[in-house]
């Protein structure tokens, strides 16, 4: 990308809404350039930039989760859209089973219909009105675990109120993902040189909630600390078995498929609702713009297990692989 272009940005890539403690706070924090150049700030162990930052204090001082409320967790293009999809139809699949042609995901993005704590809700105001939501709310967020439940766990209690769902996908996968999705937000082509250099600050875990490693990790030993509240999915396996995994979701979720919703094709019908097939043919996902103020388009592109191969050569992928296995061992969690 050449200098003199000046990318499309984000809200939350910004520092135009940084209250005078935080840019004190901000000043005392590490950091470092993300591969476009923007400033990003290490605060306890995760990378953000100044406006993420801003609204990631503002969930944890002000936000108040409801018991029966539900967390969607993951990192920038790790299964968010999908785990969204998959969760909104589940829980409201009674609703719309007699007229599944007014089902709000035939007309509206699912970032819309589950919104981001951080970058959304908490990026416009301090304390947004969470009442006029209903009962339960599902939100959703790229916070780490830990930075998640000081949020939701304001007393002496260590476990969450709330249920959290975490989506997990291979670095390889999320890494090309991200690449694709950083070109379409920006409504730019960037060069091969810009791909190392993004590639470089994944294998030193310099990307926004970065590193990949320490993500993964904070929510993969919440789920077996506490599997009541925090339950792990991997990409992959929706993916390789997806009537499975929802059903899996709902049993988490208490709301577990009847015999006769089975029989009937109720899974089936989630499953093919959710599809990316499905979800990226809509009109909606294809020329509009969520919220926040990001196209809908570029959220959405091939959703497949080892597209990595298409764009990496054997030396990357050995070098993110080594640095991933030595991260997560002994930790019992393994990737393909």
């Amino acid at each position: 990308m050449e200098a003199s272009q000046e990318p499309h940005l984000p809200n939350y890539m910004k520092d135009d809404n940084v209250s005078q403690e935080t840019k004190n706070l901000i000043s005392s924090l590490p950091s470092d350039k993300d591969f476009m150049g923007y400033s990003l700030y290490n605060y306890k162990g995760c990378w953000y930039y100044p406006n993420t930052l801003q609204a990631v204090l503002d969930v944890q001082e002000h936000f108040q989760p409801r018991k029966k409320d539900i967390n969607l967790a993951s990192l920038p293009k790790g299964g968010t859209t999908w785990l969204k999809s998959i969760v909104f139809s589940v829980l409201h699949r009674e609703k719309y089973r007699e007229n599944p042609e007014t089902h709000p995901l035939l007309s509206q993005n699912p970032h819309d219909l589950v919104p981001f704590l951080e970058i959304e809700l908490y990026a416009g105001s301090q304390t947004p009105d969470l009442t006029k939501f209903p009962s339960p709310m599902i939100f959703s967020t790229h916070m780490h675990l830990k930075t998640l439940l000081e949020a939701t766990t304001k007393s002496s209690s260590s476990s969450s109120p709330c249920k959290i769902v975490y989506v997990c996908r291979g670095i390889k996968d999320t890494f090309v993902s991200a690449w694709h999705y950083r070109n379409k937000l920006h409504r730019t082509e960037m060069d091969q040189a810009s791909f190392e250099l993004m590639f470089d600050a994944y294998c030193r875990g310099v990307h926004l909630y970065g590193p990949y490693w320490e993500h993964v990790l904070s929510y993969w030993k919440g789920s077996l600390e506490d599997e009541e509240h925090v339950l792990f999915m991997k990409y992959e396996e929706i993916i390789e078995d997806p009537h499975l995994q929802v059903q899996r979701q709902a049993e988490f979720l208490n709301c577990p498929f009847t015999k006769e919703e089975e029989e009937s094709g109720s899974v089936e019908e989630i499953v093919n609702l959710c599809s990316l097939r499905n979800l990226s043919s809509l009109e909606i996902n294809k020329n509009g713009t969520i919220r926040v103020g990001v196209d809908t388009n570029v959220f959405f592109r091939k959703g497949e297990i080892g597209d990595w191969k298409n764009h990496l050569t054997l030396q990357m992928a050995k070098t993110i692989d080594e640095i991933v296995e030595s991260r997560l061992r002994g930790s019992g969690l393994i990737f393909q």
